[in-house]
């Protein structure tokens, strides 16, 4: 199974629209904040998809949650923005929230830097920011032995 992760499109549909295309083998598709109206083009023209989003703190206005837990093939994923645990000045408060909660994934944005690391029996991502110079999206494979993969890919 794979799951497409964006975060930070900030308007730009038409980047987020070339990594989804590149991406036809995900099934699942997470938005991790700022870029409700691309999340919601997603929601609204991706219904063999499962679409996830999250509120941004550029978000303003949405009813969107701060938080979303899932869970695909067996793993419970903890899908937020960053904002709310303060990721500019370290991975502490959200790592331990997410720990807290029993997640197996974590996926957040708003840093805007690509990021993925193994803590633990956690497996962490940040896909950056899925705009502008730079962009960048990630993509978590979980195969048929439960095992997972996570991959950061520069926009070309």
């Amino acid at each position: 199974m794979r799951i497409l992760v964006v975060s930070d499109t900030h308007g730009d549909l038409s980047t987020l629209m070339n990594v989804v295309n590149s991406q036809p083998t995900a099934e699942v598709i997470v938005h991790c904040g700022d870029g409700e109206e691309q999340y919601m083009f997603l929601k609204d023209n991706y219904k063999d998809k499962m679409v996830i989003g999250v509120r941004g703190n550029c978000d303003w206005g949405s009813s969107l949650p701060g938080v979303e837990y899932i869970k695909v093939c067996g793993k419970k994923i903890m899908i937020t923005h960053g904002h709310l645990y303060d990721v500019k000045s370290g991975y502490y408060r959200i790592i331990s929230a997410a720990r807290e909660e029993k997640v197996d994934i974590l996926l957040f944005g708003h840093t805007h830097i690509p990021t993925t690391m193994y803590e633990d029996g956690l497996y962490i991502m940040n896909p950056g920011s899925c705009h502008g110079y730079m962009a960048s999206y990630g993509y978590v494979d979980i195969t048929d032995k439960g095992d997972i993969v996570l991959n950061t890919v520069n926009v070309k």
